[in-house]
């Protein structure tokens, strides 16, 4: 019996953290207008709307350059630059193209990696709605003490306050908060870790 009850409990708390997580994903858009950056970055995903949103930013001053994380390596440069609106210029000699990453593991690798070579420590981070938590969560892991400003981009399925009632929609926000979950577990013993301090050496000289 007890073992029910602490079942209930947790599955309780996880389904009200599935809903606090979805509301987030919600308010995330539409994207307020962001500050000025070092830079911009945009997590490659189903669409070509996150290019899209980076390109516009870049054309507005919002950054000095802008790195596309995660490209196809079959994609060359100027075939994403024709799927992208905008000055040709700016795209030639502001963009910059990151082929590494696989997964969001991947970007957030490839991002602090390209920022750190610039000397970058603000960014505008440019993904989906319900993508951006988790991709959060990753790029602080991997560039700490580095500026976040999130602009995500709509998915306009999970726009629906309803989106629990279409198994398409359940599916993925569940699919995304399980990963979110994962991330902020991963990056809490990562910090631990690092924040553990190292043992004192052993003097093997010293008398027992």
């Amino acid at each position: 019996m007890r073992l029910l009850v602490i079942i209930a409990i947790v599955a309780l708390i996880w389904l009200v953290g599935l809903f606090a997580f979805a509301d987030r994903v919600r308010g995330l858009t539409p994207a307020e207008e962001p500050a000025r950056a070092d830079a911009i970055v945009a997590l490659t995903g189903p669409s070509s709307e996150r290019v899209n949103a980076a390109i516009r930013l870049l054309e507005q001053g919002k950054g000095q350059r802008v790195l596309i994380s995660g490209v196809n390596r079959e994609v060359r440069r100027r075939e994403l630059r024709e799927l992208t609106p905008g000055s040709s210029r700016l795209f030639n000699c502001c963009v910059d193209l990151g082929f590494e990453a696989e997964d969001t593991v991947g970007n957030a690798q490839e991002i602090a990696a390209w920022a750190r070579a610039k000397g970058y420590d603000d960014l505008i981070v440019v993904t989906s709605d319900y993508h951006m938590p988790r991709s959060l969560v990753e790029i602080r892991g991997a560039l700490p003490g580095v500026r976040l400003t999130p602009y995500a981009v709509s998915t306009p399925s999970l726009d629906n306050a309803r989106w629990w009632r279409a198994a398409v929609t359940a599916r993925r926000m569940t699919l995304e908060y399980m990963k979110y979950l994962v991330a902020l577990g991963r990056e809490g013993v990562e910090r631990v870790t690092r924040d553990r301090p190292a043992a004192a050496p052993v003097d093997e000289k010293a008398p027992a």
